[in-house]
């Protein structure tokens, strides 16, 4: 997530070549019909952009949401950290803003603004007046098509820098914060796309030579490789004209291969432990799990809510009110594109041992492979999912994510029906089976312990 505290001159340019407006594929008013309604239109432009219109003229605001269908997923071994380097790049000017003043002209404007990446995906998103819609339009579309000619050595090193220090804040000295990243590189198999984090490492930061981060944006951050959506209060005709004006003369970059890499899963258990500045030591369990979308992934998450979802959850009930022994218990089903990692979090009470965590885990994982969820569980979860998508669509930014989500991973943008449709159709049956299927040995289990304490990782004394 870019930091907001870029600010910098930068005057209001036009684009610079007169554009001639592409005319898009034909496109159909669509509605979600679930408990979320979403009325919308997708097509393309003749360079491959998909784009997606969802008119809500209920607040005078807009946001404009460009989905890159990018992440560290796409790098490859020893050259880590590419994606989110460049989501700090995006912001450092294109060649007709100034430096930095993309913040500078959203925010003058009374809107805000950022940008995220994760293994699969790279968005950057506004939200504004709605009188500010072809402002925002253009800044997208600027930096879409003529970041590189602004690209230089001093702000490669400058981001490179910035990157380096989130990485250390945020991960080298942040309690628990290399807990992800020993997990994902015990998890996967060594060159496994998943097998490292977004940040990436600083050895791999500090070889990224000028021409390899030119590469990589030439490769993906193409109008053939990305997904607009506009949500919110604007006319559907007029952004039509804009988009096909700033958007419509971009090239089309080159096709874009995805990673298929083969996945053998893990047989036995894996037992590591990370010593920490920590005062208090933490237990994580991980598993592999089906992919966003596939077989399995709802069951999955309802698992994930009747285990760790929140005060009325299994390991909660028993681990925080029952026994005792811990202060929180979170985690559950966590879908990506090549294939979910399930995991579990346990921060015990000062002075338990995390041996006894684990046994309780276990047998509390034990349990509901023997005893399936109650319907009042299930009832529960469904309603949780339910209550938190409504809540969710309630702000144009995240509705214009959803729709960017659906449309990048599963090619609908309305498929919040399907995924509704498929966590209703869950049985108790279902998910005691995908415990028994996914909860398997083959896990990672990793006890994060204080470094001035002798190691006491989970249950090396009872196996």
């Amino acid at each position: 997530m870019h930091r907001l505290t870029r600010s910098a001159a930068g005057l209001l340019a036009v684009m610079a070549a007169g554009s001639v407006l592409a005319q898009p594929s034909a496109a159909q008013l669509r509605q979600t019909t679930g408990p979320v309604r979403i009325s919308y239109e997708q097509y393309k432009l003749p360079n491959g952009l998909n784009v997606i219109l969802s008119r809500d003229p209920s607040a005078p605001v807009v946001a404009v949401n460009v989905w890159y269908h990018v992440g560290s997923a796409n790098e490859a071994a020893g050259r880590t950290g590419f994606a989110h380097l460049f989501e700090h790049m995006m912001f450092q000017g294109s060649q007709n803003i100034g430096d930095d003043a993309h913040f500078k002209m959203v925010q003058e404007a009374g809107g805000t603004l950022n940008g995220s990446t994760n293994p699969d995906r790279t968005n950057y998103y506004e939200a504004v007046p709605s009188n500010f819609l072809e402002r925002a339009l253009w800044l997208e579309a600027d930096r879409m098509g003529f970041l590189l000619p602004a690209m230089t050595q001093q702000k490669l090193d400058n981001q490179r820098s910035v990157v380096q220090n989130e990485r250390r804040q945020s991960y080298e000295n942040q309690p628990y914060g290399l807990a992800p990243e020993t997990i994902a590189a015990a998890l996967y198999p060594e060159g496994h796309p998943y097998s490292w984090t977004t940040i990436g490492s600083l050895k791999d930061l500090n070889a990224a030579a000028m021409e390899d981060v030119q590469g990589f944006f030439r490769s993906y951050y193409t109008p053939n490789n990305a997904s607009l959506a506009v949500v919110g209060d604007f006319d559907p005709a007029q952004a039509r004209q804009w988009i096909a004006k700033y958007f419509g003369d971009l090239p089309r970059g080159p096709a874009v291969t995805r990673p298929r890499p083969t996945l053998t899963p893990l047989t036995a258990e894996k037992r590591l432990t990370l010593p920490d500045r920590v005062q208090i030591p933490r237990l994580y369990m991980a598993w592999h799990s089906p992919a966003r979308y596939a077989p399995g992934d709802a069951e999955m998450s309802m698992l994930g809510f009747v285990l760790a979802g929140g005060r009325n959850s299994r390991l909660y009930k028993r681990l925080v009110y029952q026994d005792q022994v811990a202060t929180t218990v979170f985690g559950g089903q966590g879908p990506r594109s090549l294939n979910g990692q399930f995991q579990l979090t346990v921060q015990p009470k000062p002075g338990v041992d995390l041996a006894r965590i684990e046994r309780a885990v276990d047998e509390e994982i034990a349990r509901i492979k023997a005893e399936p969820p109650t319907a009042r569980e299930l009832e529960r979860a469904r309603t949780a999912l339910e209550s938190g998508l409504i809540q969710q669509y309630e702000s144009v930014l995240n509705r214009a994510d959803a729709l960017n989500q659906c449309y990048t991973f599963a090619g609908n943008p309305g498929c919040v029906d399907d995924l509704m449709r498929r966590i209703t159709a869950v049985t108790p049956r279902g998910v005691q089976d995908a415990a028994r299927r996914y909860l398997g040995t083959g896990r990672v289990v990793l006890s994060v312990v204080p470094q001035a304490q002798t190691p006491t990782p989970a249950s090396e004394a009872t196996r």
